[in-house]
C-alpha cells in the first residue's frame, strides 16, 4: 500500500518556521492503530488525516479529519488543520476558498483569504484554578499572576520576557491537570504571546498551538478589551497568528508553507 504523505509548516511565512505538521490524504480510513503508528514513524506533533464525506449539490466535498500525536489521538488540533485546508485549497481543490472539517470537536470551517488561513475554532475558555499557582511556579521557575484551566492548564504571567526564558521542569509538569501547560504574557509588539508544553503527550515544547488560542483567545480578549488581535508563539521555531474573539467561536488565521511531499510505503 502506498499513499501520499505531505510535510507543512502551519503558522509560517517562510520553510523551517512555525509547525511542520505531516498530512495524509485517504480515501477510506486506515485502522486505528495503523495511523497511530504512522504518526509515531513520523514523530512530528502531530499527523493529520482526512477522507472525503459525501459530495454536496456544487459537485464538492467536505472531510472527515482526525490527528494523531506520536503517542495518542488529539479532539483538536489547529497546525494540522490548517496545513491540512493549505493543501485542499491550493492543490486538491484550488477552485474553492473553504473548506469543512468534521471532528471529534464538531464542524471547523477554514477560509482562504489571500496567503492567510482563518481556522473558525470552538471557543474554550478557562476557569481560574488559583490553588494550582505554587505548582506551577515550581514547575515554570517563576509565579504566575493567575492560573485558568480549560483543555490546558493556563500560566499567566507578569512579562513577555518570562515567557521566553521559561526553562520548564517537564517531569513535575506531568503531574500537572489538563493536557498541557500554556505560559502567556501581554506582548510587546503584539497583543499577546504565549509558549505551549506537552510532555505528557512525548511534546516538551509545542512550536505553534492553534488549540490553545481557543483559551487564549478569549482571556486576552476580555482583559485587552479587543475582539481583534496579533499574537506570537515564542517557540524557538516562532509563529504569528491573527486571532478575532467571536463570541462563541474563534478565528484563529496564519499562513503555511509546503516543504516535502513524497509517499509512504506500507506492507499489506
Amino acid at each position: 500500500m502506498r499513499l501520499p504523505i505531505h510535510q507543512i509548516d502551519a503558522f509560517a511565512e517562510h520553510p523551517f518556521e512555525g509547525n511542520p505538521a505531516a498530512v495524509m490524504p485517504l480515501e477510506n480510513w486506515l485502522p486505528d492503530s495503523l495511523m497511530q503508528s504512522i504518526a509515531m514513524e513520523n514523530q512530528l506533533s502531530e499527523t493529520a488525516f482526512f477522507v472525503p464525506l459525501s459530495e454536496l449539490s456544487d459537485g464538492s466535498n467536505d472531510f472527515h479529519i482526525r490527528w494523531f500525536t506520536p503517542a495518542n489521538e488529539v479532539d483538536l488540533c489547529g497546525h494540522a488543520t490548517l496545513a491540512s485546508a493549505w493543501l485542499i485549497l491550493n492543490e486538491l481543490r484550488p477552485d474553492r476558498q473553504s473548506v469543512k472539517f468534521q471532528s471529534q470537536s464538531g464542524s471547523l470551517e477554514v477560509t482562504k483569504d489571500g496567503d492567510w488561513l482563518a481556522l473558525d475554532f470552538p471557543r474554550r475558555p478557562g476557569t481560574p484554578v488559583p490553588e494550582h499557582i505554587p505548582a506551577l511556579a515550581e514547575t515554570l521557575g517563576v509565579k504566575p499572576a493567575e492560573a485558568l484551566l480549560s483543555r490546558d492548564l493556563m500560566a499567566v504571567l507578569e512579562t513577555e520576557d518570562q515567557v521566553r526564558n521559561l526553562n520548564p521542569d517537564f517531569l513535575s509538569m506531568t503531574a500537572l491537570p489538563g493536557f498541557g501547560v500554556i505560559a502567556t504574557a501581554v506582548g510587546k509588539n503584539v497583543d499577546f504571546i504565549s509558549r505551549c508544553f506537552f510532555p505528557q503527550d512525548g511534546i516538551p515544547e509545542d512550536p505553534v498551538t492553534g488549540s490553545a488560542h481557543s483559551t487564549l483567545i478569549p482571556y486576552w480578549s476580555e482583559r485587552l478589551n479587543k475582539t481583534h488581535m496579533d499574537a506570537i508563539q515564542a517557540s524557538r521555531r516562532g509563529g504569528g497568528l491573527r486571532c478575532e474573539d467571536r463570541g462563541e467561536r474563534v478565528l484563529i488565521a496564519g499562513k503555511a508553507v509546503k516543504v516535502m511531499e513524497g509517499v509512504m510505503i506500507i506492507p499489506i
